[in-house]
């Protein structure tokens, strides 16, 4: 039980430190307005050095592929178009339970504007219980509850091309994930773990690219610091930016890092106007090597209530027509949500799985093993003396 009284004297402290960081987040604000002018006159000069150095490089920096001064206006959406999305949650494996076996819950949604149509709301589930879903990840050194995310992830990208082929896209039409697109995880896998995951993704990508479906990653309150990190460029005290050589015995902070922790979002708060969107950027992260033709690109829209992050595969945002009407619908699901994408919402709302959901999940499961004949069918000690108490 939380001790309110206690924890209250220590809320003088929080406040008068956010206080200060406040202060110093105004700061880094008027630094980095000032770098970001002075990158835009030679913004040609300093993508060439980051494609140059790369390797050389202690951090992440994307690549603006529009001018930096780029604000544009997005249009309102089409009175007809279509919005699919999905969403994941799951029920985690215990050896405290009845049975070691995990499920997963994939929210669907179709949701159709204009057109007369009957919308989808429903969810899938799916148990994995076999030997080999449960310890193939073992051998690369991988906990099974990671390896259920991964799983997750999986299904909600196969389930979202599922949904976008059944469709017969008459009118425009986006698919819509809520997260990012570049999954930052795989890097430290094993070449075969990775594959595992990755290869049934962009199999997935590959179909609503067929169809020209375009897909979006949609993130909300976003941490990077990726196009941030392209300023660093500038603010480099050096003529070639060799981190490895100039900053490898640096105990505190590189020079470059004058903005830090500034992201991303807190800039473009500050430059754009409600209904406005960034220049695009080109990710670099190093997994997109395995990406192929969907390498990740991204902007930020301010939607009213926030400054987005969102993310395209290369095929869409090459593709401008159909990036200027994924933008439109987008704004368009957070004007209906209130503040967030409405598909997003209904899709998490569809797959979460509650604790009443997880208890007659396991009561079934119980059912199921003693008529199989199971014995000694029950939850371990420990479990049942959590779920009960004295006091």
């Amino acid at each position: 039980m939380l001790d309110l009284t206690k924890l209250a004297q220590q809320m003088q402290g929080i406040s008068q430190q956010l206080s200060l960081e406040a202060t110093a987040t105004r700061q880094r604000l008027d630094r980095a307005q000032l770098l970001m002018a002075q990158a835009y006159e030679r913004q040609s000069d300093l993508i060439q050095m980051q494609e140059l150095w790369r390797d050389r490089l202690t951090f992440t920096a994307a690549i603006p592929i529009e001018s930096l001064d780029t604000r544009i206006d997005i249009a309102a959406p089409p009175a007809a178009h279509t919005v699919i999305a999905t969403d994941g949650s799951q029920i985690a494996p215990s050896h405290h339970e009845i049975a070691y076996c995990y499920l997963i819950n994939v929210g669907r949604i179709i949701l159709h504007y204009g057109q007369s149509k009957l919308p989808l709301l429903d969810s899938l589930p799916e148990v994995f219980y076999r030997p080999e879903d449960l310890y193939v990840s073992r051998q690369w050194g991988i906990r099974t509850e990671e390896w259920m995310g991964y799983q997750r992830t999986v299904l909600e990208g196969q389930m979202l091309a599922e949904l976008a082929q059944a469709l017969s896209h008459e009118a425009p039409t986006i698919a819509l994930t809520d997260g990012s697109l570049i999954y930052w995880f795989l890097e430290q896998l094993p070449t075969e773990a990775r594959d595992r995951i990755l290869t049934p993704i962009l199999a997935a990508w590959d179909q609503m690219k067929a169809i020209a479906v375009p897909l979006i990653g949609y993130i909300s309150a976003s941490r990077s610091g990726e196009a941030l990190n392209f300023l660093r460029l500038q603010s480099c005290p050096y003529l070639a930016p060799d981190c490895a050589t100039h900053c490898s015995d640096v105990v505190d902070r590189a020079p470059c890092q004058v903005l830090d922790p500034l992201k991303d979002a807190a800039l473009w708060a500050m430059r754009l106007a409600p209904g406005q969107r960034s220049p695009l950027w080109k990710s670099s992260a190093r997994i997109q090597e395995f990406y192929g033709d969907h390498a990740i690109h991204f902007c930020y829209v301010n939607v009213g209530s926030e400054i987005a992050r969102v993310e395209v595969p290369a095929w869409v945002a090459t593709d401008q027509a159909m990036l200027d009407s994924a933008l439109s619908l987008i704004l368009g699901q957070v004007q209906k949500g209130y503040g967030y994408p409405v598909a997003l919402a209904e899709a998490h709302n569809q797959a979460v799985v509650r604790g009443g959901d997880r208890a007659r999940f396991f009561a079934l499961l119980e059912q199921q093993m003693i008529k199989a004949g199971l014995r000694n069918v029950g939850t371990s000690y420990k479990e049942t003396r959590k779920r009960g108490s004295i006091a």
